[in-house]
């Protein structure tokens, strides 16, 4: 199966999140083991929406690098790189660019919602709009056979699949349609019961120490109806327990009947999940130390990734220029 070629990404926009964590990277972490992995920095993606602010650029991409590590991502089971160290991945996007209809890039379902989630931002311009074939370009650039998603990033693959057909149909076949790898990911709220990100400043990182773990589980929002810690709970509407089914699932039975019946009060509910997820946390936060102490070791990784990435690059771009009869070689 390692010959089964696997492409995913992370955007450098600077710390990794709880969110991150098991929305992508725990799925990573166990597919390095099982397929040829490529796992990439996406510090290009990032300034499709980021482009004025470019201060942390760097340290962005070092933070999640170490999250990264931290995780469980070893370099010598998976290729972790940085995209903007991999030029062919900008030569495939402008070539792809020539043949990709206008009304794909305009139909893609984040387009609109980002536009309108994001309005205090002016990203009406050409690489937001081009954010889809960008990361065409990223996943067909390696040739991958499968792209591990959750099901509400389905209509994006499929516009990759989309353009790797009408490549392959107007020069001739160099681009296998990647398939998804559909993940059942966990899903946790924010502090605030929101969906859990940073533009919300809702987030637990992957580097939150104990103390600052504590400050942010205690201040969660827990049932808005429930006054006293005798009321009846309704633990459906509240973020702790949705927590406490990720940290804490032998104990939530037990949790929920105790407050539904008004049995156990909110702080003490907080207290014990502060206890879940820094039993959870420490072999992370051990890891991060590790990185943190040895910041070559950021370097390094990086270069070993960057340098097999390059290859397999360089060899699909020898196959899109002869396939577009544009090769000079």
């Amino acid at each position: 199966m390692k010959n089964m070629v696997v492409l995913s990404g992370t955007r450098s926009t600077g710390s990794l999140h709880l969110g991150n964590y098991f929305g992508a990277v725990e799925n990573w972490v166990n597919l390095q083991n099982k397929y040829d992995c490529y796992f990439f920095i996406a510090d290009w993606h990032s300034l499709t929406t980021g482009y004025e602010d470019t201060n942390n650029y760097v340290y962005n991409i070092n933070e999640v690098v170490m999250d990264l590590y931290a995780s469980g991502l070893d370099a010598d089971k998976c290729n972790i790189f940085l995209q903007s160290k991999i030029q062919n991945h900008a030569e495939l996007h402008l070539l792809l660019s020539m043949i990709t209809p206008l009304s794909w890039l305009e139909r893609c379902p984040t387009y609109k919602d980002q536009l309108a989630q994001l309005s205090e931002k002016d990203i009406r311009t050409y690489g937001f709009l081009g954010y889809p074939c960008l990361m065409a370009s990223d996943i067909l650039i390696y040739r991958a056979d499968a792209v591990p998603v959750g099901e509400d990033q389905l209509p994006h693959l499929e516009v990759t699949r989309e353009i790797a057909r009408r490549f392959n149909h107007i020069y001739t076949e160099v681009f296998p349609e990647p398939k998804a790898l559909l993940t059942k990911s966990k899903v946790l709220p924010g502090l605030d019961g929101r969906k859990m990100s940073k533009s919300y400043d809702n987030t637990i990182l992957l580097k939150d120490k104990e103390d600052v773990l504590r400050t942010k589980i205690m201040s969660m929002i827990t049932d808005p109806a429930r006054i006293k810690k005798t009321d009846p709970g309704h633990p459906d509407v509240c973020s702790v327990f949705a927590f406490h089914k990720v940290f804490n699932e032998n104990e939530v039975p037990s949790i929920c009947d105790a407050c539904k019946k008004g049995e156990i009060g909110c702080v003490a509910c907080k207290k014990n999940l502060y206890q879940k997820v820094t039993e959870f946390m420490k072999p992370i936060h051990e890891r991060r130390s590790e990185i943190e102490s040895r910041p070559e070791l950021i370097k390094k990784i990086l270069e070993k990734g960057n340098e097999n990435a390059k290859i397999k690059t360089d060899e699909t771009m020898k196959l899109v220029r002869k396939a577009m009869k544009i090769n000079w070689d």
